[in-house]
């Protein structure tokens, strides 16, 4: 019995140890400032920024404070691609690269498939924001944890591609009702392979001007 006890506190120990651990995971750009985390989570989930986009709503990884911030500084890009996503018919239109009238932004539709994870590259941009809607089927995506990974290449503009533990990264699948907005310090992995019968997709991607 004494045996059985000493086994199941170990246990739970470790326990402890993995979730405090956890909690110090870093996978997105931090912010200690409470009302400011609190003004972009109203901000968001009142829709100020939809445009006449109705159709999705920002995926649970979005990081909040960042989409208010880079929303208010450069409102004329997100408003435009808000626009454009919600005026056309994206399941319909030709695969492609569209103009997105009154800005320098390309909306980028493909057609494409998910792949086995060590083909894809982990990835990110200094200077760019990926907003990713995947419009049909389901593609996968992973996020990849800070401290345990590092640059497997010198930055070219504009990605850099990481080393990274595969345990330690966080995937998800897409759905039509949740877009991805992957900033500067969410490091990303985009088609990789999912539990489901179909890997075929279709992804609308606008990368919109990060602004310091």
């Amino acid at each position: 019995m004494k045996k059985y006890i000493c086994l199941s506190l170990i246990f739970l120990f470790s326990l402890g140890l993995s979730a405090k651990n956890d909690l110090k995971s870093i996978y997105t750009k931090s912010c200690n400032d409470k009302a400011l985390v609190k003004t972009a989570k109203k901000w968001v989930k009142s829709g100020a920024w939809r445009n006449g986009f109705f159709a999705s709503s920002p995926h649970k990884t979005v990081n909040a404070v960042e989409f208010y911030s880079q929303f208010q500084k450069n409102k004329q890009e997100w408003n435009a691609a808000f626009s454009w996503l919600a005026k056309n018919d994206l399941l319909n239109m030709p695969k492609g690269n569209y103009k997105i009238e009154g800005t320098n932004l390309i909306a980028s539709v493909q057609d494409d498939f998910n792949e086995a994870l060590d083909k894809r590259q982990s990835e990110s941009h200094y200077h760019h924001v990926d907003l990713q809607y995947t419009v049909s089927g389901i593609e996968g995506f992973g996020i990849i944890e800070h401290e345990t990974s590092k640059p497997s290449c010198k930055y070219k503009p504009d990605v850099i591609h990481y080393f990274y533990n595969a345990d330690k990264a966080r995937f998800y699948n897409s759905s039509v009702s949740k877009f991805f907005l992957f900033f500067p310090e969410d490091w990303h992995i985009a088609k990789v392979i999912t539990n489901k019968k179909n890997q075929k997709f279709r992804v609308i991607v606008i990368k919109l001007d990060y602004v310091e």
